[in-house]
């Protein structure tokens, strides 16, 4: 994996991201947010964050996606010349979504497992248990839609000296998604989404 694209790729969760889920979990919602970026230059295309307290089904991805495809139809580009990137690993109602829109891949910097133990949101695991028989979210991670890619995993992979750097950014960020997930938590009860 290219460190740049890593480099890049976190600082638009610093930038880009994570402005918005702060205001988001301000206003009682959960922690997921997304950016769609250009392949070609890693430029910002645009970027959104979870929005369930105005509709449960604004997940990060899918508001993200609401928001891409309201961009002027001569001036967005196409799905498959597009990087997606997301803050966790996508539920089932996102990869559905991902897949539809035609991206023909998909970055995550917190898997499953981290939403369900550190992020104390189970609802990813339990509905693709519940509803697809898939344990332990183990979906099919390269299929002929899209391919997956988890960020911790690319960090892990580098072995160069700026391995370390990353990592530290990387760190910062979580630290921020962690206090935020408790900020969510301690006020939860009070918002109107149906699953918490």
């Amino acid at each position: 994996m290219n460190e740049m694209l890593l480099d890049k790729f976190l600082d638009i969760f610093k930038n880009n991201i994570l402005p918005l889920t702060i205001k988001g979990v301000e206003a009682g919602n959960k922690i997921f947010g997304a950016a769609i970026i250009n392949k070609e230059d890693y430029s910002m295309v645009i970027a959104g964050s979870n929005n369930e307290t105005e509709n449960p089904i604004w997940h990060g991805e899918i508001y993200t996606l609401k928001k891409f495809y309201e961009l002027d139809n001569k001036l967005r580009p196409k799905e498959k010349n597009c990087i997606f990137l997301s803050s966790h690993e996508p539920c089932s109602l996102c990869l559905s979504a991902i897949t539809f829109s035609g991206f023909n891949n998909f970055y995550y910097l917190f898997p499953y497992e981290s939403t369900f133990d550190e992020f104390k949101i189970p609802h990813d695991l339990n509905i693709l248990k519940e509803v697809f028989n898939i344990s332990d979210g183990k979906y099919i991670k390269e299929n002929s839609y899209w391919k997956s890619y988890n960020i911790n995993n690319l960090i892990d992979e580098l072995k160069n000296s700026n391995k370390k750097k990353i990592l530290n950014s990387f760190n910062e960020i979580k630290k921020i998604y962690i206090d935020l997930s408790k900020k969510y938590q301690s006020s939860k009860e009070k918002n109107f989404i149906p699953l918490k």
